[in-house]
């Protein structure tokens, strides 16, 4: 007869595995989506100006793939990385917002382990360009990738306008007075080139093909749905 109880050994082993593993208890399955996020250990910044914030977006897309790659070697053959030919996808992104110290991604797995591999590929390629261009070493982000399953479709037509709406956290530093009109806050977050807003607000840029909405629920069909939308949300964090 097998003896199902684990020693102490075997206990501490499996603990270990899964914590260094970044096991979590959201468990990711094509055709959810979920909320995925995370940030700098100790709070440091992630992205210190416009070439880390493009690398990452870069990253966003070259690595949603299934097959290897080598992220120097495509940027140096290709001139444009958004055209290059990556293959079959990891996951689709919805939607997605690059704060100074954080990052927000709305995802659905196009395989299985979809989510998993994209973050590990990302992640890895964003470490390896900062601490080279930096001279660091050591951990850049706080732990493994945190996720919230988005199974509620009021929370996950919620995200579209969380997630876009984080940059308005950026107020203090670009108006002291915080008393923009809906207009202008509009200007400001469409001008926020580091979310995928504009996108969304049929701004033509390369970064278009970042996201596919498709397989996402179509909340807003229009430009306007979604303006009418983060107007709401708008004036009710005011």
């Amino acid at each position: 007869m097998i003896n199902k109880t684990p020693d102490i050994q075997s206990l501490v082993f499996y603990v270990c595995y899964y914590f260094l593993m970044g096991i979590r208890s959201v468990s990711f399955v094509e055709g959810e989506f979920y909320h995925v996020y995370n940030r700098g250990t100790d709070k440091r910044m992630l992205f210190k100006d416009e070439t880390d914030r493009q690398r990452f977006l870069k990253l966003l897309y070259i690595s949603n793939s299934i097959q290897s790659i080598n992220v120097r070697n495509i940027l140096r053959k290709n001139s444009e990385p958004y055209t290059y030919d990556r293959g079959v996808p990891l996951v689709s992104i919805g939607a997605y917002c690059l704060m100074p110290n954080h990052f927000h991604l709305l995802l659905t797995p196009c395989v299985e382990e979809g989510v998993s591999l994209f973050m590990k590929k990302l992640g890895t390629g964003y470490s390896m360009y900062f601490n080279k261009r930096y001279n660091r070493t050591g951990t850049l982000f706080e732990g493994p990738f945190r996720a919230k399953w988005a199974g509620d479709d009021i929370y996950l037509k919620h995200l579209y306008a969380y997630i876009h709406l984080n940059p308005l956290k950026l107020w203090g530093r670009v108006d002291k007075t915080n008393e923009l009109s809906d207009q202008e806050t509009l200007t400001f977050l469409q001008n926020y080139t580091s979310s995928s807003l504009p996108d969304y607000l049929q701004v033509t840029r390369p970064e278009n093909v970042i996201i596919d909405p498709k397989p996402f629920p179509e909340y807003f069909k229009t430009k306007a749905d979604h303006i009418s939308e983060l107007k709401e949300w708008i004036i009710n964090e005011e």
